[in-house]
């Protein structure tokens, strides 16, 4: 493909996201004034799936089993990119992590590649992924073959502060566990002999976990607490339970840990003659691989936008989403990009009031931008659009994710 092409491609999908810039902003604040929790996204879900249905995608909604699920597709090219949409908010403090602007910036990026799909002999899908805050909808979907047509899928995060290189924002491997300890209840004065202390395994197994954390890189955090540790002192607990998270920006150490604090666990329960039960509240999250070629054109999109990028002393990030899963089975990016003159802090009140504001409107308009315009520089790198294709058909189906799910499940 030619520069004036590409220059030609580039122009189309800048007007392209502008002539929709009100429909854009019209759906981030739709879904920002109407939070739903994981799984409940029926609002968020039908009027993403509107949009692109007035558009000429081909919209299925409720995929992979999921009622809250989308996948929208237009085009049949060669290489298929998957765009991501979150739309789940948080309890009690609506879309404090702005994932109504995810979505209106993988629409508004959908709808400006549609324009050029021919062109560019490219394949465009969207995946609307419910669940993002709790739940891992993404590694449903993923174990479901959601992306395993795709070459690459990026998506996009709204955030605070100096704008970063997409490789420097990293995210950390999440899991938490319910850990349950059963014994045998009895009468502490009159028969303490015939009890089973569910009790002291609790506090056995914080005071190993205590002990470990000494033993972890500091990049690693294991937290914890009692759940239910007993209920009257006159009786000996039948039965305890805690709540223990594990989380690390590295894999393998995830897995360590992960096989760690278990034995810790496992030891409790051995040590004072008690039934133990570890179970997962819900998949766990992987650590985000920010892949390097399409992280370049990110920043470089980015900055023609007019940011200017920070690199920081040390890696940015640390929450945790489920995109880290995809991003161990297929080439992604999950940059962050900064809501300008907003210093709101993600997870509070603030930063949702912020994300329907003139500074995530902005944000909306310029991801959109970013995302469709990276895309464009990967489908027009042949050498880096046939490597993906390849990776592509290399790759067996879920054999990456499977294989971490699979792996921190034994440990």
């Amino acid at each position: 493909m030619t520069p004036e092409t590409s220059t030609t491609v580039r122009d189309i999908i800048t007007k392209a996201v502008e002539r929709h810039r009100d429909s854009l902003l019209q759906l981030s604040h739709s879904i920002g004034t109407h939070p739903e929790l994981a799984f409940e996204e029926f609002h968020a879900a039908a009027e993403v799936a509107d949009v692109l249905e007035r558009a000429g995608f081909a919209v299925e909604r409720g995929a992979y089993g999921l009622p809250t699920a989308l996948e929208s597709v237009y085009g049949n090219g060669d290489c298929t990119v998957a765009l991501v949409a979150e739309y789940d908010a948080l309890p009690g403090i609506g879309h404090a992590c702005g994932h109504n602007v995810i979505a209106g910036a993988a629409v508004g990026a959908a709808l400006a590649l549609k324009d050029v799909a021919e062109t560019l002999n490219l394949r465009v899908k969207l995946l609307g992924t419910p669940a993002e805050e709790a739940g891992g909808g993404k590694i449903l979907m993923l174990e479901q073959g959601a992306w395993d047509d795709a070459d690459f899928s990026l998506m996009v995060h709204g955030f605070t502060g100096p704008q970063i290189p997409c490789a420097s924002f990293t995210t950390q491997a999440y899991e938490h566990i319910t850990v349950t300890f059963t014994g045998r209840a009895a009468h502490a004065a009159a028969a303490p002999h015939e009890g089973v202390n569910a009790g002291d395994a609790a506090t056995l197994a914080q005071v190993a976990l205590g002990l470990l954390r000494q033993q972890l890189k500091t990049s690693v955090v294991v937290a914890s607490f009692v759940e239910c540790g007993g209920a009257a002192t006159n009786i000996i607990p039948g039965q305890s339970t805690i709540q223990v998270e594990i989380r690390a920006f590295d894999e393998d150490d995830w897995f360590d840990a992960s096989t760690r604090v278990r034995a810790c666990i496992e030891g409790a329960a051995m040590a004072s003659g008690c039934q133990v039960r570890i179970e997962r509240t819900e998949e766990p999250y992987a650590p985000m691989r920010q892949h390097p070629d399409l992280a370049r054109y990110w920043d470089g999109n980015i900055e023609e936008l007019g940011y200017r990028i920070e690199v920081p002393a040390a890696s940015g990030g640390g929450g945790s989403t489920d995109m880290g899963n995809v991003s161990l089975f297929l080439p992604s990016i999950h940059p962050s990009l900064s809501f300008r003159n907003c210093d709101a802090v993600p997870h509070t009140l603030e930063f949702a009031e912020a994300a329907v504001s003139p500074a995530g409107d902005r944000a909306v308009i310029d991801g959109a931008l970013a995302l469709a315009l990276t895309v464009a520089d990967v489908a027009i790198d042949q050498e880096l659009r046939a490597g993906l294709r390849e990776l592509r058909a290399e790759r067996a189906a879920n054999a990456v994710g499977a294989e971490l799910i699979g792996t921190a499940a034994e440990a």
